[in-house]
């Protein structure tokens, strides 16, 4: 079977579509999918180069996200409730083993094989390109915004490093609930799909300060009167962003994260988080629940994943370099 794999860690170059990579076979409690769809993530970047103190057993298909078929059955299943040609889309967490596509062959390949617990079923009409780009950007921020409750209709909430795949998600997802939203993104570009995606504000951050930007438009904090600043940052990159962040909040404001791609030992200003009674509130990946819901709303149309482009297998390594150089808007997703 055609297959994108990499042979040991580096730059893009070590990754490689091999037209002979052995094809799955189903094993008891398993089964294997034709791949339909498999999205991209910046982890996928991560396990190219090589992450400190986890062995990835090389070669390896890389891969997270993915959706399609059921094309075999493994032993044990005959009373599962799933059949061969059953719509289905895979929880990334292979439980016991770790994730695919690091610790297990992924997703970007014809066939994978997965452990039956992982499978969710994919509604009618929902297209496999959309379900394969939820797990890990929309059930992230579905998880951050929604099950942690952090976000209401009507909040003011400002999205930094917004033109990603979990940013995207939450522009979309904030605006779903009836929020205000503040875009962030560093080139006008990546502004003006954000636009489109329902953002009400657009900041540039590589030419303004958004936490000034947030404080002209908003004003600035009062502690007494509650005014001024924004209800919810949604911040996953911390680093240099961090007390910005919490400079911006309103008094009760919350502050999200789920990452810290700009660095995860920020300077710290506890006086912000004491005067103004912020909320610190930490989100880590997703559970089957997330992404059931998330299919439900592709499902009834009130859910829209935003796709930058969908690439042949050839072309995957293509779209990983979009991504990691940050000129991709939303998912990439790949049809193996």
């Amino acid at each position: 079977m055609k297959a994108l794999v990499l042979h040991r860690h580096g730059g893009l170059e070590n990754l490689e579509v091999l037209l002979d990579y052995p094809t799955p076979r189903a094993t008891e409690g398993h089964v294997v999918i034709r791949v339909r769809a498999s999205s991209l993530n910046h982890h996928d970047v991560f396990t190219v180069k090589g992450m400190p103190r986890i062995t990835v057993p090389l070669p390896v298909v890389i891969g997270l996200d993915m959706a399609g078929e059921i094309h075999e059955l493994g032993s044990g299943l005959e009373s599962s409730g799933w059949k061969v040609g059953d719509r289905v889309l895979v929880h990334p967490l292979q439980k016991q083993v770790g994730l695919m596509g690091e610790m297990l062959d992924g997703g970007m390949a014809e066939y994978c094989r997965v452990s039956a617990d992982q499978l969710l079923r994919v509604p009618d009409g929902v297209r496999f390109e959309d379900a394969a780009a939820l797990p890990v950007a929309y059930g992230t921020a579905h998880r951050m915004l929604i099950t942690h409750g952090t976000i209401a209709k009507g909040d003011n909430v400002l999205v930094l490093g917004a033109s990603g795949g979990v940013g995207t998600a939450s522009v979309v997802l904030a605006k779903h609930v009836g929020c205000e939203v503040i875009a962030c993104a560093s080139s006008e570009l990546k502004l003006e799909r954000l636009k489109a995606l329902g953002a009400d504000h657009l900041v540039n951050y590589s030419e303004v300060d958004f936490s000034k930007w947030v404080i002209e438009h908003y004003g600035k904090p009062q502690r007494r009167s509650y005014s001024g600043g924004v209800d919810c940052v949604v911040n996953f990159t911390g680093g240099d962003t961090w007390v910005p962040s919490l400079r911006c909040l309103k008094r009760g404001g919350r502050l999200v994260v789920c990452g810290a791609t700009a660095g995860h030992d920020p300077k710290e200003d506890l006086r912000y988080v004491w005067t103004f009674e912020l909320k610190i509130i930490g989100s880590n990946a997703y559970t089957d629940e997330n992404l059931k819901a998330l299919l439900e709303m592709v499902s009834k149309g009130q859910l829209k994943p935003a796709i930058d482009q969908v690439l042949p297998l050839e072309r995957a390594v293509e779209g990983l370099r979009l991504l990691r150089d940050r000129q991709a808007i939303g998912k990439i997703v790949v049809a193996p």
